[in-house]
Formats: structure tokens, sequence, C-alpha cells
């Protein structure tokens, strides 16, 4: 399943393995984060001052 903008921050942790790995790098504490279950990778993004595009590519790498 292709990660988008629109994907939430608990189905990527939940459906990547590497999803948290990848998110924590950039600084996104999301494994903990009540916050995680309905917030959008956009707006997690938004939040932490993260490139969405440049995330985007890394989390849908094969």
């Amino acid at each position: 399943m292709m990660i988008t903008k629109d994907t939430i921050v608990g189905d990527i942790i939940n459906m990547n393995p590497k999803g948290a790995e990848i998110l924590m790098g950039y600084g996104m504490g999301c494994i903990g984060c009540p916050s995680a279950q309905m917030e959008k990778l956009e707006q997690a993004c938004e939040i932490h001052g993260i490139d969405l595009n440049e995330i985007l590519k890394k989390l849908n790498e094969k």
C-alpha cells in the first residue's frame, strides 16, 4: 500500500516494518504518541517542521 500525505501516522507504523524507525529518525516520537492514531502524516510533518515530500519518498522506498 502506498503511503500518502493523508495516511494516518499510526497506520504507517502498523503497515511498514521500518515506518516507526524512519519517523523517529526524523524526530517524530510517534510510537507512544496518542495523536498518532488520528493524525495524518501531513499534519505531523507540519507540527514537526519536516519536509513532507522527503519523508514520503523514504517511507515508500522498497
